[in-house]
């Protein structure tokens, strides 16, 4: 789940420099995000953080739920 974390925020993050680099060079003019490639680019810039944001908590919770029940075995 870690890296699965890593490859999204990596992933978030390549495309919003796609973007930027892509405005730059004139992409958007005419309607140029409409099509194509782009509107995965953005939605995976969009959902990309909040997602990779949710699975740190899950990561957290399942790593304290693990550790608790290892307390609890260790102690009987």
């Amino acid at each position: 789940m870690a890296f699965g974390v890593l490859i999204l925020v990596g992933l978030a993050l390549a495309c919003f420099i796609a973007v930027i680099v892509g405005t730059t060079l004139g992409a958007g003019a005419n309607d140029g995000f409409s099509h194509g490639i782009w509107p995965t680019v953005f939605f995976v810039q969009y959902y990309g953080l909040p997602l990779a944001f949710l699975l740190i908590i899950a990561l957290l919770v399942s790593n304290a739920v693990r550790r608790s029940n290892a307390a609890k075995a260790d102690a009987q």
